[in-house]
């Protein structure tokens, strides 16, 4: 598995997800609801740990960047 995620989407993805289980917790919401906010939550903290989406890897993208090597000079 390789990273196709850069620091910022990884960032954002982290927070997001936290926030979305927080709220599928604490809301006063219906069951399936709950679930699709577990899921699409899960989803999201853990491709932002991982550094890895599968759905960007299908259509090709990839927003993290290649490290430069270093310049002697």
């Amino acid at each position: 598995m390789t990273c196709n995620l850069g620091l910022i989407e990884r960032t954002i993805r982290v927070i997001v997800g936290g926030t979305l289980v927080t709220i599928g917790y604490l809301a006063d919401i219906s069951a399936g609801a709950v679930i699709a906010v577990y899921l699409v939550g899960a989803i999201a903290l853990i491709s932002g740990i991982a550094g890895f989406c599968p759905a960007w890897k299908l259509m090709g993208i990839d927003t993290c960047r290649a490290k430069e090597p270093a310049r002697h000079s």
